[in-house]
């Protein structure tokens, strides 16, 4: 294993700001997985730290392919992860919303576009990723349509299901949609946390990876083989809102299946404890992600269901 900075700003009044990576192997540029690139996403920094784990224990049993490379780079934006801040610490701006950088503009610009050199020309690139809203998912890969997609390589990870995600106008600025636009095959991870670490959730998304490294010839790695990934559209998502605020009472959970009509949760008035409505399943499937915070807005995201198919 070799640790070498990656990209760096020198500071005036604390330590320099520095992108850290670590590298497996030697030769080509085959797979970059990236970690946390927000100050909330502990998650995101855990996994990568247990796939570095991994990867070290591999190398030392020669189990890195010759003429393969793999980096790992666990944390982009430290600052804001040493003081609990989502976005970086200065103006909250987000990182991921400024590929592929600008060597001349505003910091998160220069932070993206120092990374993105970096890690540009690698064959494979992986994002362990978190959602812009508090809760929890079945764990799952995601891949952005912007005409370079692979969606037979994406379900060589063996996640239970593949998201197709059609890219939103701000989207064409994150890290998956540059990588693709620049020939990388990318692909972003989702486990089933952001702020709170799930070993388990962890443990799948760093064996999938390794397993998929393995298929791709990259690494020597007998782990498990996953599922039979079924592959799904955002657009065919049903997302469920609230029609008022306070508590969040859930009764079902990421990872169920739910049929039309059943009591998904309950909304309680935040002053008079009583419930003031009910939130019931519009259709018959899979929880793919459910809210996780104790109150809730009007017109909330609570969760959103992937619908039964027949071809399923």
């Amino acid at each position: 294993m070799k640790r070498r900075t990656l990209f760096e700003i020198k500071a005036l009044y604390r330590d320099d700001f520095r992108v850290t990576g670590f590298s497996f192997g030697e030769g080509e540029k085959s797979a970059c997985i990236v970690g946390s690139m927000r100050g909330n996403e502990n998650q995101q920094l855990y996994c990568c730290s247990q796939l570095i784990r991994k990867l070290r224990e591999l190398e030392d049993k020669g189990c890195i392919r010759e003429g393969k490379e793999i980096l790992v780079v666990p944390c982009v934006n430290p600052y804001s992860m040493n003081i609990k801040k989502r976005f970086w610490s200065i103006d909250n701006t987000d990182i991921n919303r400024m590929f592929p950088g600008y060597s001349e503009g505003e910091t998160t610009q220069r932070i993206a576009g120092g990374l993105f050199e970096a890690i540009k020309d690698y064959t494979y690139g992986i994002q362990f990723a978190s959602f812009y809203m508090p809760g929890s998912f079945v764990p799952h890969i995601r891949v952005m349509e912007t005409g370079f997609e692979d969606v037979q390589l994406a379900k060589k990870f063996g996640f239970p299901y593949v998201v197709l995600h059609h890219p939103r106008p701000f989207d064409t600025a994150t890290l998956n949609y540059n990588w693709q636009v620049w020939e990388t095959k990318a692909f972003s991870v989702y486990t089933t946390t952001t702020e709170q670490v799930d070993k388990v959730s962890a443990r799948q998304a760093v064996e999938a990876i390794l397993s998929f490294l393995e298929k791709e010839g990259i690494l020597e790695y007998g782990g498990f083989e996953g599922y039979v990934s079924k592959v799904v559209s955002t657009e065919e998502m049903v997302t469920v809102r609230t029609k008022t605020a306070g508590f969040f009472e859930g009764k079902v959970r990421a990872g169920e299946h739910v049929r039309r009509g059943e009591l998904l949760a309950c909304i309680v008035d935040s002053f008079l404890g009583t419930t003031i409505d009910e939130i019931h399943a519009p259709v018959e499937g899979t929880i793919l992600f459910s809210h996780a915070e104790p109150k809730v807005y009007q017109n909330t995201a609570v969760y959103k269901i992937i619908p039964e198919r027949e071809d399923w």
